[in-house]
């Protein structure tokens, strides 16, 4: 048994020095990056027994930069390096705007409460001067300096009030806010195309517009491009760059599924649509009319009463003036402080910015669903299971909610029937 042991030890081991002999031998003028192994009789036996075919032929991997361009050498690869330069650089300043319109909107939101507390302040001091002027006068005390102080403080604040009812600090707020959230959405759009595929020329020049588009919507400066904050016509905010769509409309037939669109779907959407436009952006639209018209009757109001009350306190203590004159100064105070603690202390320009800004996120969903419907190929639109739900959960809905209001949209009630008993389409606003 040890005699068998020992021959089986030996034979082993000459075996083994054998094949570590074998792999060692290599020609000396080949370069370390290679390896070259010896033809062994595996490879016979292989092509034996039919497994050639899946054995690969070549040991050599080539590693490719991950850019796709249609040119070639090293053309397209400064080409592809030119496009991610410019692209991280313009996501380098959308994160600079975006940080920009959040400090400006946070100084505007103090400029409203500073200048709201400042006017407030100098009313109420000036109605009380006034009433002592008056009282004053009746006790046979020197009333000029009241009556004056009080002038000059309803003069003062009438001032401010005409710029603040210009400016509308409290709407510049809400602009910028908005600004600020768009800005960083665009920063993480810019930053999903880098991860998932490789930018083109295309998709530099779009994030371009886009951000020209928003620095449009909502511009920084107060003096030449400051948004009109009494618009004649009310149109819902346009912040994205509009492009004329000249393809027709084409139907995906059948209920044969392409890139995940199909017949019904397109139906849904449509649906949608419809809703969208009667029912949601109208009544935003709406909204935003009602607030501009509240927020106009305060900003005539507000002014109009400092300066009665201004012209009434001079001419307290005066024959001409009589006791008028002391109730023109005092009530025409107090009533300014409440216009201006409602207009600019309940934020009524920020409320009709809010409003128009949700008219126009319902437009350009609306939008957006017409650009993909209009595409003529399916295969060239968004996939149509994500867009549906990306749409509802835009509108805070399921896929099954969504669903189920497309088909009540489709009732057999008359028209105006129908808008007045179908609901909303989004349960976020």
């Amino acid at each position: 048994m040890a005699t068998l042991l020992a021959a089986s030890s030996s034979s082993s081991s000459a075996s083994f020095r054998k094949i570590k002999t074998t792999l060692n031998i290599a020609p000396k003028h080949q370069s370390s990056d290679h390896l070259s192994l010896p033809n062994l009789p595996v490879d016979e036996l292989n092509r034996r027994n039919g497994l050639q075919a899946f054995i690969p032929t070549s040991t050599h991997i080539e590693m490719k930069p991950n850019i796709i361009d249609s040119s070639t050498g090293n053309v397209g690869v400064s080409r592809s390096k030119t496009i991610l330069q410019e692209l991280y650089t313009i996501m380098e300043i959308v994160a600079d705007r975006a940080e920009m319109h959040k400090n400006i909107g946070a100084q505007r939101d103090n400029w409203n409460r500073l200048l709201l507390n400042s006017v407030n302040g100098m009313t109420f001091t000036a109605a009380t001067m006034a009433g002592l002027a008056a009282v004053s006068k009746v006790l046979g005390a020197p009333v000029l300096a009241l009556k004056l102080s009080a002038s000059l403080l309803y003069m003062a604040a009438t001032g401010i009030l005409l710029v603040m009812n210009k400016i509308q600090p409290s709407q510049l707020a809400e602009e910028q806010r908005n600004a600020s959230r768009l800005f960083k959405q665009l920063h993480e759009d810019i930053k999903i195309t880098l991860a998932i595929r490789n930018p083109t020329a295309n998709d530099v020049e779009d994030v371009m517009e886009k951000v020209l588009a928003l620095d449009k919507a909502y511009p920084l400066p107060l003096l030449g491009t400051m948004l009109d904050k009494f618009p004649v016509n009310v149109e819902p905010a346009v912040w994205w760059p509009q492009h004329l769509k000249s393809q027709q409309e084409n139907k995906v037939n059948g209920r044969v599924e392409r890139n995940g669109w199909n017949e019904n779907l397109e139906e849904e959407m449509k649906e949608v649509l419809g809703v969208l436009k009667r029912k949601d952006a109208a009544e935003y639209v709406r909204l935003s009319k009602e607030v501009l018209k509240v927020n106009k009757i305060l900003a005539v109001c507000g002014p109009l009463f400092t300066g009665l009350a201004a012209v009434g306190s001079a001419f307290v203590g005066l024959p001409l003036g009589g006791s008028w004159a002391a109730f023109f100064g005092v009530i025409f105070g107090a009533l300014a402080t409440v216009v201006n603690t409602m207009q600019h202390g309940g934020q009524v320009g920020m409320v009709f910015e809010m409003y128009r800004g949700s008219a126009g996120f319902f437009r350009l969903m609306e939008e957006n669903i017409i650009s993909t419907l209009t595409e003529g190929e399916a295969d060239k639109r968004e996939n149509g299971e994500l867009f549906e739900l990306k749409v509802a959960l835009q509108l805070g809905r399921s896929l099954s909610e969504l669903r189920g209001l497309a088909r009540r949209s489709t009732s057999s009630l008359p028209s105006g029937n129908r808008q007045d008993k179908e609901e909303y389409a989004s349960k976020l606003f």
